[in-house]
């Protein structure tokens, strides 16, 4: 990220930050991200993260605890989930759907807790948390019935998100 000049970079997070955040949002974050935001922090810069096709939260900046818009942006996976299942939706490996909506909504939560809580790491990007795990796919989340994986490991997603391929054919390089 340094090297592509395209976000302010502060220190990396220390043991004790990296404590605070997980203690304070429920969760450990996986060993390549906890790596990434140790080795520096992005941040949102105005002007310079502000694109139209970058809109969103930007960077979860990690050392503003009591920030609204973090808040939003770590519950913003179970919030759409939920919001999905309340209207219909019903995750195909859950079995049959109650009928009854407090009794659909009793069991999604029991399953949901199961599940590794998405921990954001641009936008609407997540990874799984999971202190000892590495390598999972990045996902843009922007709701429950519209999950795609945006690169297939951390460093794949930097890469393709924020790095402007190199195009080579004359003309055509003029109007990418």
């Amino acid at each position: 990220m340094a090297q592509l000049n395209l976000v302010d970079i502060q220190p990396g997070l220390t043991d004790a930050e990296f404590a605070g955040i997980e203690r304070r949002f429920s969760f450990e974050f996986a060993d390549d991200h906890r790596t990434f935001l140790a080795a520096g922090l992005p941040v949102w810069t105005p002007g310079h993260d502000d694109h139209s096709d970058r809109a969103s939260w930007g960077w979860p900046n990690w050392r503003r605890l009591d920030s609204t818009d973090l808040r939003e942006q770590v519950d913003w996976p179970l919030t759409t989930a939920l919001d999905h299942i309340r209207h219909g939706e019903w995750p195909p490996g859950w079995g049959n759907r109650p009928r009854d909506l407090a009794r659909r909504m009793a069991k999604a939560e029991r399953l949901i807790a199961d599940v590794p809580r998405m921990v954001p790491v641009y936008g609407h990007r997540y990874l799984p948390a999971g202190r000892g795990s590495f390598g999972h796919p990045v996902l843009s989340i922007h709701q429950l019935t519209d999950t795609i994986v945006y690169g297939h490991d951390l460093a794949n997603y930097v890469d393709q998100e924020f790095r402007q391929p190199r195009v080579t054919a004359p003309l055509w390089r003029d109007y990418v």
